[in-house]
């Protein structure tokens, strides 16, 4: 343990270690996949159109900047990486990457995807991706994660940004209500994921100091916050279908996806101790599927023509309308 922790002391120099594959793990290539899905999903359904060229590099810019987000991560996290195991092997907590060289690497792609996007995308999305990075690297990862049980709840809205970077990239618009119901759906699905993923590391987060809510309030209140914050998952889940934005293929995904979700949560609240840790990976696990099900979903209904026809326009809009005769169109809101 030591040696792992004196690996990254000083600058850690030791960068001439790095292979092709220590610079992709540097990179978060898994969270990458998330975040670039989610995007690319709320980029489907967005109103409007992007050319091909430019939809492509608005996923790239988004890609680059997760990676360079995950990479700046592990720049500042490198000593508590070290401590844990699950985290103990990543290049930069194991040596295999310089400290200074992480967070220049880090920073360079940052800056890159930012004025990529401004440039040959629009400033509304590189404004939304700055604000994401910025929010993961100095909120979560510089100040929340270590300072309070609260850190993945807040810490969560860096990753639900992505699918407003992705409308926002082919709509031109930052305020609509869809893809802040898909950005609300995601900050209420990080909760119950990482603590399903603290429950069965507890003793590593511990021995790191991480105040990660199993270590500061213990297991009976993480199984109880992992099923309430399940429960208000399943209730946005359901939540664009009920105003209009989508269709019945969404609608049962999100009902299916969402009852199995909570079952799982509340297996796991029912379960004995020497159970516990199965059975709060089984939900990790599961709210990986359930995540990447919903935007599927979102996506399929408006590539095989089976969306609503004015997703930007919500039955409570609707409503409204026909209340305020003088009121002006949605759309103009």
């Amino acid at each position: 343990m030591t040696g792992q922790v004196a690996a990254f002391g000083a600058e850690g120099a030791r960068g001439s270690l790095a292979g092709p594959s220590d610079y992709l793990a540097l990179l978060k290539p898994r969270v990458m996949s998330l975040v670039v899905f989610t995007a690319l999903a709320a980029m489907i359904v967005a109103p409007g159109a992007l050319h091909p060229v430019l939809a492509i590099t608005a996923l790239i810019c988004i890609a680059v900047g997760a990676g360079a987000a995950g990479a700046l991560n592990q720049w500042y996290d490198a000593d508590i990486d070290a401590i844990m195991t699950r985290t103990r092997t990543r290049p930069v907590a194991s040596g295999k990457i310089g400290r200074q060289e992480a967070l220049e690497f880090g920073a360079t792609l940052a800056a890159f995807s930012v004025f990529a996007m401004a440039f040959l995308v629009g400033y509304v999305p590189a404004i939304l991706l700055a604000a994401t990075i910025a929010f993961y690297v100095f909120v979560y990862t510089m100040w929340l994660k270590r300072s309070t049980v609260q850190n993945i709840v807040i810490g969560g809205a860096a990753g639900a940004l992505p699918p407003v970077i992705g409308w926002a990239a082919v709509s031109g618009a930052a305020f609509d209500p869809l893809p802040w119901l898909l950005f609300l759906i995601i900050f209420l699905w990080t909760p119950p994921h990482f603590w399903a993923l603290a429950l069965a590391g507890s003793e590593d987060y511990a021995r790191a100091k991480v105040p990660m809510l199993p270590v500061v309030k213990g297991s009976r209140t993480t199984r109880n916050q992992i099923v309430v914050y399940t429960i208000l998952l399943a209730a946005s889940a359901v939540t664009p279908y009920a105003l209009g934005f989508t269709g019945l293929i969404y609608a049962a995904t999100a009902a299916i996806g969402s009852a199995a979700f909570l079952a799982l949560s509340v297996a796991l609240w029912l379960a004995p101790v020497d159970r516990e840790r199965v059975a709060a990976l089984r939900v990790f696990a599961f709210s990986i599927f359930y995540l990447f099900a919903l935007f599927t979903a979102l996506a399929a209904e408006k590539l095989i023509g089976l969306a609503p026809a004015e997703p930007t326009v919500t039955k409570a809009e609707q409503v409204v309308k026909q209340r305020l005769p003088g009121a002006p169109p949605a759309s103009n809101w």
